[in-house]
């Protein structure tokens, strides 16, 4: 084994590698040293693992470890403290990180930029950014702290702003501002941590400089590591899993297949038709089914056999159904029993044949949207202890659970049950912890890996972490659906909507995830936040051998929106009016009834942001407009419920139990927030944890409804603890608890037949403008937003500002194409993601319509970042060029991100 000799962090380190090691490998499996992430590797596209070798800069996954042979390598573990506590209050203090993955590389970076300059401009800062990514935040906010960090670096003193940094000191920053009905102003909340405050992110000093752990992190004695196998082909018989070659390979201890599994070997959100392990004798339905999992005493070992297994796995490889149309004919091959059209969702209301027979106008025109991935930076993971293990902590119902699982998914009590069903045991058998969640968009929803590794730690009696690679991730996690929506819409001769037909299709790939239900919400959203007279919608999901899709951010709505946008536009070009007109004149309003009947109630705020970009729009040479609504909560007839268990320990600290993933949003430090504001204790008494405990059973972290729950429940539960409280310390609470829990179970399905349908718990709201220069390449975006309230307005900003980087990229350049079901590409750099220096500024207005549901009036802002993006782009390049586009991405636009990859590599995922 080769040796290397180098300087760590100030100290002399010696070390033996395995061959073909990287240098971040080295790093983190031989040295123990975390702070640099695995994001991408070998390809250096996403900057989380940056370290500093000899003051410069580099992505440790793209350096051989003979490379940094008598280097000087720093990690963010040997950063002097004062450059430590200088970054780290930046990042947290102007909002610069949000699920926190990417940030210690960024930070990384941003110690070798201020070394060199300590005080530079904008423009340097996003140029040095460009090898990052950043999922979460649009990059603003990091711009921001690098441009305060720089304000006092080497100074030694308070943190401050750099000579000429436009920022005030606390509040609100830059891109941002906010409406009088939200009631701030900056600087005037600089100390405050209870509700409407811009409290600082939950130990975000610790994501910031990589001193919170996600599972890739975490080391337990003993611990096994777990390679998956995945299928070379989307549709394919396997004939043969030889394992006892691979078995026998040098730090193998055992390899997993279907027949090790004892009790469910399919599990699902909703249909349970995705297997664990596919079996011998069956049918490979996508690229991402798993054959086995191989268990080694290193990662790289595991890796390594895995791969030889993979490429020694004999199918007979049968063609492809890669087409929702072609799938849905007679002789299609069945992909699942009982049919390839996974469901149906269609209601009306109205006439429409005779609405449109009397309008004065009508288009009809189809839209076409593309799959894309989330490209959540964390790959999934998990680590599951056996009981009595040392370190497991696992405690069930009678004393300890048999396992305890850590997972990064999108729900704790989700993956318990489908675990569980796996295992063959009881709920109580298996607790669920969340580890930090590194993004997820909705892409973490369903199991990835914590089934198998579950499995295999029950089997082996030992640890077992299983980690996945970049393509392994992509190979594996559901996209969003492509989708064809087919529009007939009609008005009357001033522009007023008569009538809407929609046909929508949506490829759900090889298992059904979320998928029926994402085609349901594209259905009810169809006619976005419009007044329509008479409705008719169906919308049907299919079954192919293509990529899994389900959740991503919008669920459905992003692409209904894309079309009724694109609707609206062409109507008001026949009617001879501007957008702001035609969207003004049929906004919906309190009383009037949503696309699936239900009666708009006093929270609707939609108008309000309408209004407040009504000048940006109207004085702008070249500019679109877009409206937005987004459901909070699941709602369809299905249950949504927050629960909140305070626990006061000894010293008086409390530990606030949730059934809810903290993934960037903000959750965590909602929820103190809100205990705060209510018991007047400080945050810092505080911890938040995301567990399986039955008294906190939540439902999955999606559809922006976690705030608007948790802050309803978390102040029922508060409540309960101020009143024993008064006249008493905490100290003298110790081993108390008190429950809090909201629940919203009056919801129907679209198509139901009650007079007055509800089919969402509530909606948030969204006005955006997209803003071209001369050129007709982005200028600005202007996004009004109703939030109900502002629990936290920094992290509302960020959230908001995310959302509509991710709708640029969605309108503009994001794609993940394939051919015959096997995707063309599994780097992130063709993806077409914006880069810092891509992303324009983006101007955040915060309106506050109280909701009737959550908690202080809340709704939910997660989702609806980007419902309004693609269409207002759409919009502003007509106003430029004059050329309408009905599909996503549009990349020949000029105003095309420069990122956006010129060719595609190969298939195999390498440079």
């Amino acid at each position: 084994m080769p040796e290397l000799s180098f300087s760590l962090n100030g100290r002399p380190r010696k070390v033996v590698y395995e061959e073909g090691m990287t240098l971040l490998e080295v790093l983190r499996d031989v040295c123990g040293v975390t702070s640099p992430k695995d994001g991408c590797s070998p390809q250096g596209a996403c900057g989380c693992c940056t370290i500093i070798v000899n003051g410069r800069s580099v992505m440790s996954c793209l350096r051989k470890p003979e490379s940094a042979e008598g280097m000087d390598v720093t990690t963010l573990e040997g950063v002097p403290q004062e450059k430590r506590r200088i970054l780290a209050e930046a990042f947290v203090r102007e909002g610069g990180l949000q699920c926190g993955y990417c940030t210690p590389g960024i930070v990384a970076r941003t110690v070798t930029l201020l070394d060199r300059d300590p005080h530079p401009n904008e423009a340097r800062v996003r140029k040095a950014l460009s090898g990052h990514l950043c999922r979460c935040t649009g990059y603003h906010r990091i711009v921001d702290a690098i441009l305060t960090a720089g304000g006092t670096w080497g100074d030694g003193g308070p943190l401050s702003k750099a000579d000429g940094h436009p920022h005030s000191d606390s509040g609100p920053r830059r891109g941002s501002f906010f409406g009088e009905e939200c009631g701030l102003r900056r600087g005037s909340q600089a100390h405050a941590t209870g509700v409407g405050s811009s409290s600082p992110r939950y130990r975000g000093a610790d994501h910031a400089m990589g001193e919170k752990d996600y599972i890739a992190d975490m080391t337990v004695d003993g611990m096994l590591h777990g390679a998956v196998v995945l299928s070379r082909y989307p549709r394919a018989r396997v004939l043969t899993i030889d394992t006892s070659t691979v078995g026998q390979m040098f730090g193998v201890e055992r390899i997993l297949t279907a027949e090790d599994v004892p009790g469910q070997r399919h599990v699902g959100l909703i249909r349970s038709d995705w297997p664990v392990f596919v079996a011998r004798g069956e049918v490979t339905r996508c690229v991402g089914d798993l054959m086995a999992l191989v268990l080694a005493d290193s990662r790289f070992a595991a890796h390594r056999a895995a791969e030889v297994l993979e490429e020694s796995i004999q199918y007979e490889v049968l063609n492809p159904v890669t087409d929702p149309d072609t799938a849905l004919e007679p002789d299609a091959p069945e992909i699942h029993d009982g049919g390839n059209l996974l469901d149906v969702c269609a209601f009306g209301r109205g006439d429409v044949d005779a609405a449109l027979s009397a309008s004065a106008f009508v288009v009809e025109q189809t839209f076409v949207t593309q799959r894309v991935e989330h490209a959540f930076l964390e790959p999934e993971a998990c680590l599951a202890v056996p009981a009595g293990h040392q370190d497991s902590g696992a405690r069930g119902p009678a004393g300890r659970a048999r396992l305890k699982v850590y997972t990064q998914g999108q729900g704790v009590h989700e993956d318990q049950r489908q675990i569980a069903s796996v295992l063959g045991l009881s709920l109580g058998d298996v607790e669920v912890e969340l580890i930090t969640n590194g993004g997820a968009f909705g892409g973490k929803e369903d199991l990835s890996v914590q089934a198998q590794t579950a499995l295999a730690s029950l089997l082996t009696g030992r640890p077992v972490r299983t980690v996945l690679t970049r393509k392994q991730s992509i190979q594996m996690h559901p996209k969003r659906h492509p989708m064809t929506l087919h529009y007939v819409a009609g008005a009357d001769a001033e522009g007023r909507l008569t009538a809407i037909r929609a046909r929508i299709m949506g490829d759900t790939g090889g298992y059904a995830s979320v998928g029926m239900k994402v085609l349901e919400r594209a259905a009810g959203h169809s006619c976005g936040p419009y007044r329509v007279p008479a409705v008719d919608v169906e919308a049907r999901t299919v079954y192919t051998n293509n990529p899994p899709c389900g959740a991503m951010r919008g669920f459905g709505a992003n692409q209904a929106a894309f079309a009724m946008e694109g609707v609206m536009d062409l109507l008001a070009e026949q009617v001879g009016i501007d957008g702001y007109d035609i969207r003004e004149r049929n906004i919906l309003g309190p009383g009037d009834r949503f696309a699936t009947g239900q009666i708009m109630s006093g929270s609707c705020g939609i108008r309000q942001t309408l209004e407040a970009v009504r000048e940006v729009y109207k004085n702008a040479p070249y500019a679109g407009i877009g409206c937005g609504i987004k459901n909070t909560g699941i709602g369809n007839g299905m249950d949504d419920t927050g629960r909140l268990l305070i626990r006061v320990l000894d010293g008086g600290r409390l530990e606030l139990l949730t059934g809810f993933t903290e993934m960037g949003q903000g959750l965590f430090t909602v929820i103190q927030q809100v205990v705060g504001e209510e018991t007047g204790l400080s945050p810092e008494c505080m911890t938040v944890r995301a567990t399986s405990d039955p008294r906190v059973l939540c439902g999955m972290t999606t559809a922006s409804r976690a705030t608007a729950l948790m802050t309803a429940a978390a102040q029922t539960a508060a409540r309960k603890l101020t009143l024993d409280l008064e006249g008493t310390s905490p100290e003298e609470l110790a081993g108390r608890e008190y429950h809090g829990e909201y629940i919203c179970d009056f919801t129907v399905k679209p198509g139901a037949e009650v007079e007055n349908p509800v089919t969402h718990m509530t909606f948030s709201y969204a006005t955006q403008v997209v803003i071209l220069d001369q050129e007709g390449r982005l200028e600005r975006v202007v996004a009004a937003h109703d939030v109900g309230k502002a629990i936290n307005p920094l992290q509302c900003a960020g959230q908001i500002e995310g959302g509509v980087h991710m709708g640029l990229g969605y309108a503009l350049s994001e794609a993940f194409p394939c051919t015959d079901g096997q995707p063309d590409s599994f780097l992130l750099a063709d993806l077409g993601i914006l880069k810092a220096k891509d992303t324009p500024p983006v101007e955040v207005i915060l309106i506050e319509v109280p909701d009737e549901v959550g908690g202080y009036g809340s709704k939910g802002i997660g989702e609806i970042g980007l419902v309004p993006t693609a269409g207002a782009v759409a919009g502003a390049l007509f106003t430029f060029d004059g050329k309408r586009r009905f599909r996503l991405p549009m990349t020949d636009a000029p105003a095309a991100a420069p990122s956006l990859p010129k060719s595609r590599r190969d298939r195999s995922g390498n440079v």
